[in-house]
């Protein structure tokens, strides 16, 4: 009977330390090498709540990335979400700042009530309110944004001389184009019958017409409209965006861009959006494509996100191994090849400088 009670005492001791083991590899690997601040950035239409985290290494002053959200009711971390993209960027001596949506977190506003032209506004106040903060290299900032932030960033860069670069991260050209390219897609992947496929798309047709006439959205509901998972709210949004496109900002881009494309992006047709930014970005050197095959919308492996077992594993076990193998480390090297670039850019303009003056003498 000793012998079962001490077999039954080293079982469980065995499960006590495994638990353990588990609890302390999981907070390992949901600890960052950052130090976050909690701020309120002023001077846009109002106030923000915001998360700046700064390398925990060094002593700057760190160059800076501004987040810019896709859709939806985004806080500053994206649900920790950011937090393994704000590493990387940390290890390449970038700072990062990002902030709740108005509505979210309580945070003062409504983000259903913005335009893209107030979400640009809101990223330039962002950007004027972080060139004051100590610590952060007002030449060095530049924005990473995903999905709909492609509408958001290119009009941003256009206003603020002081955005450096851009990172793309499965963004849209045309706000229309992309709606159907996520319906069709969708569609497919659950092989939809012909039968099922014309439905949706006539319904879609129909509240796009709704969309670009003057009615109201209860006029559309009360016409038998489509209104499932459809709010006042969000109509008034798509209402207000529906005919956004980048075309016009991105051209008029005059900073590196990295673009950033899932080849299992059901959200957004990565071959239409490559093709147009290598169209519009000719300068030599602005344009930098990293296109990752088996990865989603989010950059995350298919088979990963197809799983929700999978996914809320690594989510909450292993979250820098949620993303796609090669993803966070392409953001510190290009980061790190900005840099690169300037100190030589800089060194040739002395050189040349050193060479008039000696010419001169």
């Amino acid at each position: 009977m000793l012998g079962r009670h001490r077999w039954l005492w080293g079982s469980l001791l065995s499960v006590v330390l495994l638990v353990a083991g588990v609890g302390g590899w999981v907070v390992y690997q949901n600890e960052y090498d950052l130090t976050e601040e909690r701020v309120t950035i002023t001077g846009g239409k109002q106030p923000l709540q915001g998360v700046l985290a700064r390398p925990t290494g060094g002593r700057g002053p760190y160059g800076l990335v501004v987040f810019v959200h896709g859709d939806g009711p985004t806080d500053a971390t994206h649900d920790t979400f950011y937090r393994p993209i704000w590493e990387a960027m940390a290890a390449a001596g970038y700072a990062t700042l990002s902030w709740d949506k108005p509505g979210v977190n309580h945070a003062p506003g409504n983000w259903l009530d913005q335009s893209i032209q107030d979400r640009a506004d809101e990223t330039v106040a962002a950007i004027a309110w972080a060139r004051t903060q100590p610590g952060i290299d007002p030449t060095r900032i530049g924005l990473w944004g995903a999905s709909q932030a492609g509408w958001v960033m290119p009009k941003a860069a256009r206003q603020s001389p002081d955005v450096r670069f851009v990172i793309a991260v499965a963004p849209a050209l045309n706000w229309l184009r992309q709606g159907r390219y996520n319906l069709l897609a969708e569609l497919r992947a659950r092989h939809a019958s012909p039968e099922e496929t014309a439905a949706a798309v006539a319904r879609s047709d129909r509240n796009l017409a709704a969309l670009q006439a003057s009615g109201t959205f209860e006029q559309y509901r009360a016409a038998g409209g489509d209104t499932d998972g459809l709010t006042p709210e969000r109509w008034a949004f798509d209402k207000r965006n529906h005919r956004s496109d980048a075309t016009e900002d991105l051209t008029a881009l005059r900073v590196p861009v990295r673009l950033v494309l899932g080849g299992q992006d059901v959200n957004v047709d990565s071959d239409e959006t490559e093709a147009g930014y290598r169209r519009l970005l000719t300068a030599p050197g602005q344009l930098t494509v990293e296109r990752f095959q088996d990865a989603t919308h989010n950059i995350v492996p298919k088979d990963v996100e197809d799983s929700e077992l999978r996914s809320t594993f690594l989510a909450i076990a292993a979250p820098r191994s949620l993303f796609t193998p090669g993803y966070l480390d392409g953001m510190r090297r290009f980061l790190t090849s900005l840099d690169r670039q300037d100190h030589q850019d800089r060194q040739d303009h002395q050189d040349r400088q050193d060479q008039q003056d000696h010419r001169k003498g």
